[in-house]
């Protein structure tokens, strides 16, 4: 709970971050559209309340303490995050509001393009994404639902399997034919691309298909699934990826499925979403229309 009386008026931290931003309280004041002395009494009044200098002056310019390069940082990260939460409300048109933290890749890839059902079953319902690639703390940020890879385990929420991952060797057509792959030994003699979040993945897959390679670890690493399908496609290696994340390249021709082995994946996609809004009529249309979507589980 914010205690009232740490908080400086806004006004306040608007004339600090220009001041900061600009070095120059002349500069700020033109921008805010205030006189030169009404910036200075903002700043002063800030300094007050803080109890320490936020500024040094050095002859016509003023220059952040230590303090006030520290606070300027928070105070910008704080007003942007104000302006974007004011941003997406202006844009809110009424009706439900569901936020949802989601995978990059899967996002794009598989739930947005699904998403035209749900906005007809649910016309009224705005649905706002932001990619997390990691568990959170539901209490620490505003999202009702999040998409999870990995175990069904986090702390304060419960966890709805959705699907595992058949995971595929695949490359593009002209590399295959570049590199004449027709076996998996074949592999030892291309570039393998990497995902950062799962370097062993390779070494799982030629386990799995009873091979070995010795360099399954090397080759150049991606961040992201997207990152390693594009990359596929230009040609540069031969790439695992989860086959229902490359179902349109796969059926355009772009990349080529090289062998009929799938890794499925230990982990797991779930659904996760606080206790607290468990009974959340939102969350479980949202729920239960997700689970429709997943292959049979």
């Amino acid at each position: 709970m914010f205690r009232k009386n740490f908080l400086p008026p806004v006004a306040n931290l608007l004339a600090f971050e220009a001041v900061a931003r600009h070095t120059s309280m002349s500069r700020a004041a033109d921008e805010l559209n205030l006189t030169q002395s009404a910036v200075s009494r903002q700043i002063r009044q800030l300094e007050a309340q803080l109890g320490m200098a936020m500024f040094h002056r050095v002859r016509q310019r003023v220059v952040l303490s230590d303090a006030g390069r520290v606070y300027a940082a928070d105070v910008r990260a704080l007003l942007q995050q104000l302006t974007g939460a004011t941003q997406k409300m202006m844009a809110f048109s009424g009706g439900d509001l569901l936020n949802l933290a989601v995978l990059p890749t899967l996002g794009t890839r598989w739930l947005i393009p699904r998403l035209g059902d749900f906005a007809a079953r649910y016309p009224d319902v705005t649905v706002n994404f932001a990619a997390r690639n990691e568990p959170f703390d539901f209490a620490l940020e505003p999202f009702d639902a999040a998409i999870h890879f990995g175990t069904p385990h986090w702390a304060g929420a419960i966890c709805d399997y959705l699907m595992h991952e058949q995971v595929v060797a695949v490359c593009s057509p002209s590399y295959q034919r570049q590199h004449d792959i027709r076996q998996i030994s074949d592999l030892s003699n291309v570039v393998l691309l990497q995902q950062t979040t799962r370097p062993t993945q390779w070494t799982e897959w030629f386990e799995h298909v009873g091979a070995s390679t010795s360099h399954a670890m090397r080759g150049p690493h991606f961040e992201q699934f997207a990152m390693i399908a594009q990359a596929a496609v230009s040609g540069l290696g031969a790439a695992l990826l989860p086959r229902f994340l490359v179902d349109k390249e796969i059926a355009s021709g772009d990349l080529l499925q090289l062998f009929p082995q799938a890794l499925t994946s230990t982990d797991a996609y779930y659904l996760v979403y606080p206790e607290s809004r468990a009974e959340a009529p939102l969350v479980g249309a949202f729920r239960d229309w997700i689970l429709g979507q997943c292959p049979t589980r």
